[in-house]
């Protein structure tokens, strides 16, 4: 049980992603996938106050809402880590003073809890001065509605000014950055983000862990993806190179006995200061192969075959 960074958060390998509730995964469906996740030992949930605006009908908060109804069903509270994010809500936008504080809470009543385990600035604001986010987060951690604080989808340098401010002025540090990080995405964090998060012992979460499916093997060709729900997010990994590191999955994971997406989460568990990669499963039939990741140990010389693919994938998105 890997901890996130200098917290006392001991969490299952593998983050369970909470975007598709509520969206591809109604409320029974996402029920059962959080049922059969808790009871194959996983702990550690994660969604956004913005999940999932995008879908017709919607205006955010329905994940939380859906984590929400489950825990109260479950009574799991105490046994799993929640994670979510504030910036993107169509109601609270940015990072203001005010803004952290009522989405907060706002997000704390949707998932029927008193207190969030981790919660992340989702995207930088840099309207708002940094200073001000940052006071904003540790006030949530003084008042005991938030344990610690995190940061996703933040330059290096912006990081550093977060960290430096926090030091600073005695405040809470992150603990946690969540990047977009796998096999065919392994820029900008290798070069940017991985030595501040070694340098700063922050836990490293990575989303889009399996490419919005590409790195599953289910999209062979442009056919296999037109006209579903992440057509936009598959086509930017579909290169020649990225069907490469298909390949290669495939083969590790032929030798093994498992999924493609098995071996796609196991290279990325096997990283430095990776705490746990987040993948999402909208119905039950997904989880094992997401799960199967906790126990599968590549060879170094698997690692480094993946490694070697994937380094001839284009580094720019």
């Amino acid at each position: 049980m890997p901890r996130i960074g200098t917290s006392d958060l001991t969490v299952f390998p593998l983050a369970l992603g909470g975007n598709v509730f509520g969206w591809t995964a109604d409320e029974e469906t996402s029920h059962r996938v959080l049922d059969a996740y808790a009871g194959a030992g996983g702990d550690f949930v994660d969604s956004a106050d913005v999940y999932s605006a995008w879908a017709p009908g919607n205006s955010g908060g329905e994940s939380e809402r859906v984590i929400g109804s489950w825990l109260r069903a479950s009574g799991k509270r105490d046994d799993v880590v929640i994670a979510t994010k504030v910036s993107q809500h169509p109601e609270y936008k940015g990072l203001s003073a005010s803004t952290v504080a009522a989405a907060a809470r706002a997000s704390l009543e949707r998932l029927g809890t008193d207190r969030i385990d981790l919660y992340y600035a989702h995207f930088d604001d840099e309207s708002t001065p940094l200073e001000e986010t940052v006071r904003a987060f540790d006030q949530l951690v003084r008042e005991g509605l938030v344990r610690y604080t995190a940061i996703s989808n933040y330059s290096r340098a912006r990081a550093e000014e977060w960290i430096r401010i926090a030091s600073d002025n005695g405040l809470a540090k992150p603990v946690a950055i969540q990047p977009h990080y796998n096999l065919v995405t392994r820029e900008p964090y290798e070069s940017e983000i991985a030595p501040l998060a070694a340098a700063e012992h922050l836990g490293v979460v990575p989303y889009f862990a399996l490419a919005a499916g590409f790195l599953t093997g289910k999209y062979r060709t442009k056919e296999d993806f037109a006209g579903a729900d992440r057509e936009g997010q598959v086509s930017g990994y579909f290169t020649d190179a990225g069907l490469a590191v298909v390949d290669a999955l495939d083969t590790i994971a032929d030798a093994h006995g498992v999924a493609i997406a098995t071996v796609s989460l196991a290279w990325l568990q096997a990283q430095p200061d990776v705490v746990a990669p987040i993948a999402s499963a909208r119905n039950t039939e997904q989880l094992p192969a997401l799960l199967a990741s906790a126990e599968l140990e590549l060879t170094p010389e698997e690692l480094q075959t993946l490694t070697d693919a994937s380094a001839k994938v284009p580094a720019a998105r």
